[in-house]
């Protein structure tokens, strides 16, 4: 099934979109990160950053580029998801993402999702299918491929990465914009009381009010460097992301029925996929993608 998007939005009518940027001491990557959504050129952007109380030159860096940001705190806080509340208690934008003090957009990104929601009025959250990866000097290093996102996936263990079973790939949190009616229905907040499972808690209730749509164009770039938050505490990662997928009421697959699953995924041609679906031996998945024909963003089921 194929649902065509409505004509193209003018620049004028496109939402504004609210970013907030949690950062302490990350003065060798703030710059790009910054960069990055300035280059954009997307017409409606509220940006806020909301600094740890750092001490090196990280507050100079944001003072340099102070007239890009709607708002700046530097203070104390009770870690990341604390400070992203914060910062999206200071918001407006009818779209919301969040993108860390060390990683990046591609050029065009918020361009395609601002015509995606303003086109596709049904679509209530986002994210990539082709999570990409760069090093310390900004490199690309890695693109992934996920074959769309469902919550009876979610549920499964697709995305929950490195938990000791195949997956099919993790939702990428630099990728992935909502509405901010979705954001309220869900709580209004990140649990402040994780320290890195932050967005994987967040996506569980997402879930339980909207489907997640894949878009298959990349957005953002994960940056891997040794003195990331991921990479020091991986395994408190883990330990809170298995927490939270069994609040949600995830069940750790069978080895092979996740690498027949992801077999199937990525070798079947789309109409056996919606043969499957059609059947409930496997769910249809949403996907937003765009149409060369019409120039606009389209719905599909795959």
């Amino acid at each position: 099934m194929v649902v065509t998007g409505i004509v193209r939005s003018p620049m004028a009518e496109l939402p504004l979109i609210s970013i907030v940027t949690p950062c302490l001491n990350q003065e060798r990557f703030l710059e790009r990160t910054i960069l990055s959504v300035q280059g954009q050129r997307y017409p409606h952007i509220e940006h806020v950053l909301i600094d740890g109380g750092s001490t090196d030159g990280t507050m100079s860096i944001a003072r340099r580029h102070e007239r890009h940001f709607a708002t700046i705190v530097s203070e104390r806080d009770h870690g990341m998801y604390d400070a992203i509340n914060k910062g999206f208690s200071r918001t407006t934008g009818s779209v919301m993402a969040w993108i860390n003090a060390d990683d990046e957009w591609l050029p065009g990104t918020l361009l395609a999702v601002g015509r995606i929601f303003a086109e596709l009025p049904e679509v209530e959250w986002i994210s990539t299918s082709l999570p990409a990866a760069i090093d310390e000097d900004g490199a690309m290093i890695k693109v992934n491929r996920i074959e769309g996102f469902s919550k009876r996936g979610f549920l499964s263990g697709e995305n929950f990465a490195a938990a000791g079973w195949t997956s099919s790939g993790y939702i990428q949190q630099e990728s992935t914009f909502w509405r901010r009616s979705l954001w309220a229905r869900a709580g209004s907040r990140l649990d402040d009381t994780l320290k890195s499972a932050g967005d994987f808690e967040l996506w569980s209730r997402f879930f339980g009010h909207a489907e997640l749509f894949a878009v298959d164009v990349p957005f953002g770039c994960y940056r891997r460097h040794a003195s990331q938050k991921t990479s020091s505490a991986f395994g408190q990662y883990l330990e809170e992301a298995r927490a939270v997928f069994a609040k949600a009421g995830g069940k750790p697959p069978r080895e092979w029925q996740a690498k027949l699953r992801i077999f199937v995924r990525t070798a079947a041609p789309r109409r056996v996929l919606r043969w499957l679906s059609s059947t409930r031996l496997m769910d249809g998945r949403p996907w937003v993608t765009y149409d060369w024909g019409r120039q606009t963003w389209t719905i599909e089921r795959r």
